[in-house]
């Protein structure tokens, strides 16, 4: 079952009581109640949202990721689940014990699965993919030739509009933000993923920064960036104002777990598509699989 994605933007008072998340805001005299067990994200983005402490482990016991937002209204932390599995310190083991060479496989794997993806999205925008392909086919061991930073180059200066001319910068002008708030979400989306797979989110197979606590979910949610890019791309399609998030935008972009990618030819919603490509990689560090399930976009 798809589970659902809450936003708060306004004050709320967040409770618990049977097994139910009890919401009341301030001006109305009635409170909602949702299952805690239908909650897969809570995002926090009002300073006068106060939530009880059994609200926080009822949501986590649940496996469900709650992320606070900053001023901006960019998500700027996570809270995860730390006991996800009977077998969790045998798969961390597993994970800390992996192989150079494997990780490099892997990665090789990952880099190729988001050209392939990015190229079928440029397909659909009806732009030359002749080159992705190529690429995509000579991915080595590694990436040690960087094709997947020859593939970002033309993605990105053909994705958008040319009158916009764009360039992907996580701090350059719109809308980088609006896809700095959909990879956010898809973040959440790939480390809760990794916590219920009993993986560590902060062990990357690529990523290695020693201030990111999120390697492993930035090197998985790679081939599932073009799905953020393809709302993004709607909205400026449609000619919204993609100049600030606003309330459409936002509800566009917390969609995205909800979005319909295809694993090996059966169609899922994209939060479940990420438990299963986590449980093959979990499974792949644990010498069951060679390759991990990634998706691609249903025909």
């Amino acid at each position: 079952m798809i589970k659902r994605t809450l936003y708060f933007g306004n004050p709320a008072y967040l409770s618990k009581k049977d097994s139910q998340l009890k919401v009341k805001k301030p001006d109305e005299e009635d409170e909602s109640s949702i299952p805690i067990e239908d909650i897969g994200i809570v995002i926090i983005d009002n300073p006068q949202v106060t939530l009880t402490h059994g609200v926080l482990t009822s949501l986590l016991s649940n496996n469900a990721a709650v992320i606070t937002c900053d001023k901006r209204h960019m998500p700027q932390g996570m809270l995860l689940n730390l006991d996800s599995g009977h077998i969790q310190s045998e798969m961390y083991a597993e994970q800390i014990n992996a192989s150079e060479p494997l990780k490099k496989q892997l990665w090789q794997q990952t880099t190729k699965a988001k050209i392939l993806n990015q190229a079928s999205l440029l397909k659909r925008k009806r732009i030359p993919i002749t080159n992705m392909l190529h690429w995509a086919k000579k991915v080595r061991s590694g990436d040690p030739d960087n094709f997947e930073g020859r593939a970002a180059a033309y993605y990105w200066n053909n994705l958008f509009p040319k009158m916009l001319e764009f360039k992907r910068d996580k701090d350059g002008e719109a809308p980088n933000q609006l896809l700095n708030y959909g990879y956010a979400i898809l973040r959440a989306i790939t480390a809760r993923a990794l916590a219920a797979s009993s993986l560590l989110p902060t062990l990357g197979i690529h990523h290695s920064n020693k201030y990111n606590a999120y390697c492993l979910a930035d090197d998985i949610m790679e081939p599932y960036r073009p799905f953020v890019d393809n709302i993004v791309y709607t909205i400026v399609r449609n000619g919204e104002d993609f100049y600030e998030l606003s309330t459409s935008i936002k509800k566009q972009l917390l969609e995205i777990a909800t979005v319909d990618v295809e694993i090996d030819n059966k169609k899922s919603p994209l939060m479940v598509g990420m438990q299963r490509t986590t449980a093959s990689l979990a499974k792949c560090f644990s010498g069951e699989l060679r390759k991990i399930n990634y998706p691609v976009f249903p025909q």
